[in-house]
């Protein structure tokens, strides 16, 4: 289950200034500061009958390599979001129901997939600066995120920090958004950036 808290981002100098802070200094990873483009496409037959199911397929190039992720039972609550995933190493970008294949619900999606032809209904590109965070108790991952959104049908722009749980409790990753909600006054990121491109094609399909 991925589990992770996610704030709006004002400005591209808000961003920098969260990047560029020691505020979790004390307990950062040493050596786990990176910054990677990330390339994703997410993919639905001609109806969005992934969608109309609460499951997203997406492929991602993250720096050099792809990954195939599959998601279900999206969840948010304020700029809480948890949602079920699995993911997968792939080659490219190509669409392909069957490297969930182990998954139980890998067969879900190929039922619901059938011998419908999946297309690319939202491309997002970004670049990610991330860090992990350990406090002893848990384990952290801070990204802040700058890039666009992509649909047929217009652009949006991302800009937002995540905090994701890797292991330990939400109660120690819910203080850890607070300290840097105080710190920068953020609004809470209620929706995914899958789910802002959804809500642009369902606008524009009515």
């Amino acid at each position: 289950m991925e589990i992770e808290l996610k704030y709006r981002i004002p400005t591209p100098d808000v961003a920098d200034d969260i990047w560029n802070d020691k505020l979790f200094f004390s307990f950062e990873e040493e050596d786990s500061r990176e910054e990677l483009c990330f390339i994703a496409r997410y993919f639905d037959t001609e109806n969005c009958d992934l969608a109309k199911n609460d499951m997203a397929y997406r492929v991602r190039k993250e720096g050099c390599r792809w990954v195939a992720t599959l998601k279900w039972k999206g969840h948010s609550e304020g700029a809480l979001h948890t949602r079920e995933e699995v993911s997968v190493p792939v080659k490219d970008d190509v669409p392909d129901p069957t490297v969930f294949g182990e998954s139980e619900m890998g067969a879900v999606l190929e039922d619901i997939v059938g011998d419908r032809e999946l297309t690319g209904i939202i491309e997002t590109r970004f670049l990610r600066r991330r860090f992990r965070i350990d406090t002893g108790t848990g384990i952290f991952e801070m990204s802040v995120d700058q890039g666009m959104i992509m649909t047929p049908y217009g652009e949006e722009p991302i800009s937002e920090v995540e905090i994701e749980l890797f292991s330990g409790d939400t109660e120690e990753l819910q203080e850890l958004g607070k300290k840097l909600c105080g710190e920068y006054d953020l609004e809470k990121e209620e929706e995914s950036k899958y789910s802002r491109g959804i809500k642009m094609i369902k606008a524009n399909r009515k």
